[in-house]
């Protein structure tokens, strides 16, 4: 089980842990079916759905041009601005390395509002991890690349 980041009150991260975990309905069976999954999520509404595809102490890089979202908080985040309009993901895996409960995934993906308007897209790198559900989640979600160093 992972600890909550240093700056998360335990007692809110145990809570949200426990929601999140408790209404996961998809279990990503492969690294390349997380994206899926929360595209499934995000079409349907449902946040706590889309943060049950990230690990406790994930790290989400996006926005490029913003700090991390860190956690589930994090995540959460990250993808409340997208809940309104419930987007579809279109998501086409170029790469994935597996070594036993860690991967490496590559992808090209869009984010597509209802009406056709493309609301991001890019080229991702994440890294992926079991998650306690058996399934898997992303550790570290670079939707935009690796950022590049300051």
């Amino acid at each position: 089980m992972a600890d909550p980041p240093d700056f998360c009150d335990v007692t809110s991260f145990s809570r949200i842990r426990k929601t999140v975990m408790a209404k996961a309905k998809r279990i990503a069976q492969q690294p390349r079916d997380i994206a899926d999954c929360i595209g499934a999520y995000l079409q349907e509404g449902d946040l706590d759905g889309v943060v049950s595809m990230f690990h406790p102490n994930c790290h989400v890089f996006f926005p490029p041009d913003q700090p991390p979202g860190i956690g589930l908080i994090g995540a959460r985040e990250v993808f409340n601005g997208f809940m309104e309009t419930r987007p579809a993901i279109k998501s086409e895996i170029i790469s994935e390395v597996i070594v036993g409960d860690i991967a490496l995934t590559s992808a090209n993906w869009s984010v597509v509002a209802p009406d056709g308007a493309v609301l991001a897209k890019g080229q991702s790198t994440e890294v992926a991890t079991r998650l306690e559900n058996g399934g898997w989640g992303y550790l570290i979600d670079c939707p935009n690349g690796i950022p590049q160093l300051a």
